[in-house]
């Protein structure tokens, strides 16, 4: 390489090392916008208005849940038991392989009563009598839709805005666009749960940063042992001896982003720091000791086994309450292709209560106003039996072409229902919200604007929606 090439790498090398240094020291979306704006930085993020909300709680149904079993009430399909799905509906939809070679698509209405609730007459199954309960408080979408007909590329769609892997997650985006409230805990946190046996797998790119810094992944807190890895010091080693060590480490990482400048070098040592002040945040808040009983009850009696959905509900409740930006929770096992009635119940039970025990407890504690509350699935299941149909049991299969999602608190309006279904719960019939609408949505609460929300990879500005998505203002208080 020529004196002229040299010069040129080592003002790149320089105005990387300058970006990545200053990036780490902007805490908002605007911040980061001003300084794109004056340097001709390769990424930008900018908010879109006043912001409503400050934090989000992601409560993720993995699997699917049933919109006909929960929340889309369609009494009329009762007299259309067994009979086949019109070829008017289905419009030679595509199917999957577990159903496309059925000779028979017959309907099966759900076997579960449905009732209104609250001052909004929101239509609610009998399986969600403690959400029903917090009926005024919800929106309920009911005219979501997906392109994606398969688990994995549904739900990577769902939380990155693509069904391929590789792109970040909403929580990074975020984490990101607004950076972070507490030096002393991760921006973005992970938790996940079961209730029955087996579900579809949780890869880490659902909470990981893909192409952004790798700051803005998740971190998962796990339910056996270390709530992080590696939270404890091994035995032997005191809290001063691994003082001093981080403390050698950074020297020699500062050599070294001196030679190289490249900002995950700076990243490694903050993130660093991050667990070493971890060590003492992290016990702290998840030891549940200080919380009164009637707080515990809100939550219900799963909430004292550690890694329950119950139990992830108030941890997501004290991580919101400390700062948290984005906390993520994951709950297998919707995944009924066979024994709905039976395995929703299950499922019910064990997410109904924390799910409302959570609304009520960050609305009591003043904080439901500026945390936004999303519980959704990544896609429906079919009004059409998968297998044998039995007046008590049947399956359901994937269904993208719609399905039903409730958000409450910062931002989003109280006790409405939005878009409808046709009369099978197969089309959208009204008020179509994709995907990318949802998360537009989510970010426009959150004061940023998805369109401006953008990061620069491979020559290519890059957002969370694509070049998909619009605010659904109807949805915004």
């Amino acid at each position: 390489m020529n004196e002229s090439g040299i010069s040129r790498l080592h003002e790149a090398v320089s105005r990387r090392l300058f970006l990545g240094r200053s990036s780490l020291g902007i805490g908002t979306g605007l911040g980061t916008a001003v300084l794109a704006d004056l340097l001709g930085s390769e990424s930008t993020a900018g908010p879109a208005a006043t912001p409503r909300a400050r934090r989000v709680i992601y409560l993720c149904q993995s699997g699917a849940p049933s919109q006909l079993d929960l929340f889309d009430h369609k009494p009329g399909l009762v007299r259309r038991f067994g009979e086949p799905l019109p070829e008017s509906i289905r419009r030679g939809q595509r199917l999957t392989t577990m159903t496309s070679g059925q000779k028979q698509f017959p309907v099966a209405p759900s076997i579960f009563r449905f009732r209104r609730h609250g001052e909004s007459g929101t239509e609610i199954s009998e399986l969600l009598p403690f959400t029903a309960a917090m009926a005024d408080e919800l929106c309920v979408v009911k005219s979501m839709h997906t392109e994606a007909i398969n688990h994995d590329p549904a739900i990577t769609l769902l939380q990155t805005g693509s069904q391929q892997a590789g792109r970040p997650s909403l929580g990074a985006w975020l984490s990101y666009g607004l950076g972070s409230e507490n030096e002393n805990l991760p921006t973005f946190v992970a938790l996940t749960s079961w209730s029955l046996k087996g579900g579809q797998p949780l890869y880490e790119r659902l909470w990981g940063s893909g192409f952004l810094p790798t700051r803005h992944q998740g971190v998962r807190f796990r339910a056996v042992g270390d709530p992080v890895l590696f939270l404890s010091n091994p035995p032997g080693i005191a809290r001063e001896l691994r003082r001093e060590l981080l403390d050698d480490v950074a020297r020699l990482n500062r050599i070294k982003l001196e030679g190289f400048g490249d900002p995950e070098i700076e990243t490694r040592m903050t993130q660093y720091e991050l667990a070493f002040r971890m060590q003492r945040s992290v016990p702290e808040l998840v030891d549940f000791s200080d919380e009164p009983r009637h707080v515990l009850d809100l939550y219900g009696p799963e909430v004292a086994r550690r890694g329950s959905y119950a139990a992830n509900c108030l941890l997501a409740r004290r991580l919101s309450e400390r700062g948290v930006r984005f906390i993520q929770l994951f709950h297998r096992g919707w995944d009924q292709h066979a024994n709905l009635p039976g395995d929703i119940r299950q499922l019910c039970r064990a997410t109904d209560q924390p799910s409302a025990g959570l609304l009520s407890d960050l609305k009591q504690r003043g904080l439901l106003d500026d945390t936004l509350v999303i519980w959704a699935g990544e896609f429906g299941r079919t009004v059409y039996s998968q297998g044998e149909l039995t007046s008590t049991n049947y399956g359901r299969d994937h269904h993208p072409r719609c399905f039903s999602i409730w958000m409450a608190g910062g931002g989003i309006r109280r006790g409405m229902t939005y878009g409808a279904t046709d009369d099978f719960s197969y089309n959208v019939a009204e008020h179509g919200v994709h995907v990318h609408d949802l998360n537009a949505t989510l970010l426009g609460c959150l004061g940023i604007d998805h369109r401006r929300l953008t990061f620069k990879y491979q020559g290519r500005h890059h957002r969370l929606t694509d070049v998909h998505g619009r605010v659904v203002e109807p949805l915004m208080a």
